[in-house]
């Protein structure tokens, strides 16, 4: 026998990128005759171990945040049994074109961390390999113009079919090593976003005047995020930032809180300005100033979106504070995984 039996992958994704290459892996896996069962790890609890074909190849899928995978993958990892069996990690980043060239993302610790993980459950790394999948986070950025989605989309295509040739046939592909020097360096703000930066993220979303409580965004949230509060949707601090209810929410209601950083940063700059005077005095470390400051900043950014939250109940407040929000403008867009057939088959690109 020239390949694995059988293939189980186990993914995570908010606007469908990590289940793009997760059903990629699949469809080259059955024209191989490999038995392929894919997860989505939101929507089950790690198999117990006799559940696991000791033959089968294991591949987990996800998306990076903060140059990491997010709390919900580490979490699963972390509870997933001992073994003994072959394992591939693979990751979406966030993948942008310049001409003809795939801006490659960073994967950070993801890989290194969820590795070392693995290997002492006893379980065999066979390859690190990251994707460059279209960039999902419209906070930051407009979204990717369809011809450019369509280019990443093709490129990772043919990407998944160079890697899947070479793990199918028990060959060991860590590409994802060539990126080590970056990736450490960028470590330590793996460790910030972790420890804080992702609950700061928690708090960037909100329901404009738009939104109508159809409650899509509640009952899709991939890790239970999101309530009803007041009989809105309020965004809790388990928020993964993972974009798929900004992305997919039929009414386009839901918005980046741009103007309550904004506040926040201003309300906050006098305390901050207080606290280093007075930690220069006392001869406190930069480092601990820093970390003082983040959770000041945290603290006044929960009350301020509390606030924020019942004045959106009243429609002339919202449409002020929605008119703050960049991703409320028309031309920046939604983003979310296009099917297939808007690229194959002939489509141009």
């Amino acid at each position: 026998m020239d390949h694995y039996k059988k293939t189980l992958i186990y993914f995570f994704s908010g606007t469908g990128n990590a289940r793009r290459i997760a059903s990629w892996f699949s469809e080259f896996a059955e024209t191989k005759k490999i038995e392929c069962q894919t997860f989505d790890l939101s929507k089950i609890s790690p198999p117990k171990k006799e559940e696991i074909d000791p033959s089968a190849l294991i591949v987990f899928i996800s998306p990076i945040h903060g140059f990491n995978y997010p709390k919900i993958t580490l979490d699963f990892i972390i509870n997933f049994p001992k073994g003994n069996n072959h394992v591939v990690l693979m990751n979406t980043r966030a993948g942008m074109k310049i001409g003809n060239w795939v801006t490659p993302g960073l994967t950070g610790i993801a890989f290194l961390f969820s590795a070392l993980i693995l290997k002492i459950k006893g379980y065999k790394i066979d390859g690190l390999i990251p994707f460059d999948m279209p960039s999902n986070w419209i906070s930051i950025h407009p979204s990717l113009n369809d011809n450019t989605v369509r280019f990443l989309h093709l490129k990772n295509h043919e990407k998944v079919q160079r890697h899947a040739a070479k793990i199918f046939s028990y060959g060991k592909d860590f590409v994802a090593l060539k990126d080590i020097i970056q990736d450490l360096l960028i470590s330590p703000v793996s460790i910030g976003y972790f420890l804080i930066g992702r609950f700061l993220f928690a708090k960037s979303f909100y329901a404009s005047p738009a939104c109508n409580n159809c409650e899509s965004c509640i009952k899709n949230c991939p890790v239970n995020a999101i309530k009803s509060l007041q009989g809105r949707p309020y965004w809790t601090f388990d928020c993964e930032s993972c974009m798929k209810c900004m992305n997919t929410c039929p009414h386009n209601a839901i918005e980046t809180a741009h103007g309550l950083f904004l506040m926040t940063g201003i309300l906050s700059a006098p305390v901050f300005g207080f606290l280093s005077t007075h930690f220069i005095d006392l001869g406190i470390s930069e480092f601990f100033q820093n970390i003082v400051s983040t959770v000041f900043f945290l603290i006044v950014l929960w009350g301020l979106y509390h606030i924020q939250h019942r004045m959106l109940v009243n429609g002339k407040l919202g449409t002020i504070i929605t008119a703050f929000s960049l991703t409320h403008f028309k031309k920046w867009g939604r983003y979310k995984s296009i099917p297939d057939s808007k690229w194959k088959n002939g489509t141009e690109i």
